[in-house]
């Protein structure tokens, strides 16, 4: 029994020390995996360049049409044609919407009739006044009676002529709000008309400024519309004082907005251009690490060993087309990673490599 007991004490033995033994060959081979050195990071690189940067006035604002008109119909009536598509772009004069004007061409018809013939009674009592066959209160009457109808015919004319809705100005046309059998009360909203091209751009800036605002400055522009996108105006107007209760200076500017890109009613952040201009240190928004704790960017380091990269805080400033003011932190020359930062950490060698190549996914 003692002998049995033995036996199954050697045989577990042997099986957990073999299962020991295994996983001692385990952890082994993984920490000479571990430890191969590990191939440098492919990281592309950038270096801090001082550049001029104009001095700039920022604030929003919002796009206005030069000309902007809700057409309406100044006589009512019912809508017997329409001759335009929601959306086109019409000259001015361009016929919009006919109302029906049966009634009112029946009507001037009448009244022509009737000067007609008043027409041949002042002829008639002309002659007759002349031979004083007739008084002159009687051929004042006559007179004034010819008078009375074509000043009739002409307001007729003028009625019949408002029944056509004609564009005032060139530009581009809305929803059209209007159907054909529609009775439209005078004052009715038909189609909304919008000059695109000039476009004009209102804002208000700080009082502080004032002194600085000059007509035919520089204005860019952008929207979240067309992201980093960039457009130049120049500042056409300036309010002559400040607003009482804001203390803001409101100012107009016109960009041309050939392409039409532009529309009324956009909001836009502006940079007003001023002459002077500042030395700074600029780099792509991509080398900037943001947290809540502050930016930064990995640092390049030539060391015996290759490159390798330290965190290095930085104080940025403003944003302009795709590029960061380093206030502090760096100086001119400084490389630094510009893609592929993700990954990185302190003391880590890189391998400096085009972006296309990161981008494509080559290690």
């Amino acid at each position: 029994m003692a002998s049995r007991f033995v036996v199954m004490l050697l045989i577990a033995g042997v099986l957990f020390g073999g299962l020991g033994y295994a996983k001692y060959r385990e952890i082994q081979a993984k920490v000479a995996k571990f430890s191969v050195p590990q191939p440098p990071a492919p990281v592309a690189a950038v270096a801090a360049r001082e550049v001029s940067w104009p001095r700039v006035i920022e604030s929003t604002g919002s796009l206005t049409a030069v000309q902007d008109s809700f057409i309406t119909n100044e006589v009512p009536g019912i809508v017997a044609a329409i001759h335009f598509e929601s959306g086109q772009e019409v000259a001015a004069g361009t016929v919009l919407v006919t109302l029906d004007a049966t009634v009112d061409h029946a009507t001037l018809d009448g009244l022509k009739a009737e000067l007609e013939l008043a027409s041949l009674q002042h002829q008639r009592a002309s002659k007759l006044v002349k031979d004083r066959n007739l008084s002159q209160a009687d051929y004042d009457e006559v007179l004034a009676k010819e008078t009375r109808l074509r000043a009739e015919v002409a307001a007729q004319q003028a009625i019949i002529a408002k029944k056509t809705l004609r564009a005032p100005f060139a530009g581009a046309l809305g929803i059209r709000r209007v159907d054909l059998g529609d009775y439209l009360a005078a004052g009715s909203s038909v189609v909304s008309l919008q000059t695109l091209s000039p476009i004009y751009l209102d804002s208000s800036i700080p009082e502080r400024y004032i002194a600085e605002l000059a007509t035919g400055q520089e204005i860019l522009i952008h929207s979240q519309a067309y992201g980093a996108e960039r457009f130049s105006g120049r500042l056409t107007a300036i309010e002559p004082g400040a607003d009482p209760a804001t203390r803001m200076v409101r100012i107009r500017a016109e960009f041309a907005n050939e392409d039409k890109r532009l529309r009324p009613g956009m909001f836009v952040d502006l940079e007003l251009v001023q002459d002077a201009a500042d030395k700074i240190l600029a780099l792509p928004e991509t080398a900037i690490s943001y947290s809540p704790y502050g930016n930064s960017v990995f640092l390049l380091t030539e060391t015996p060993d290759g490159l390798v990269v330290a965190r290095k805080p930085v104080e940025t400033g403003q944003m302009r087309a795709g590029e960061v003011a380093v206030l502090k932190g760096l100086a001119p020359g400084d490389r630094v990673v510009a893609v592929g930062q993700n990954k990185l950490r302190n003391g880590m060698k890189v391998e400096v490599v085009e972006d296309s190549t990161l981008q494509s996914g080559t290690p």
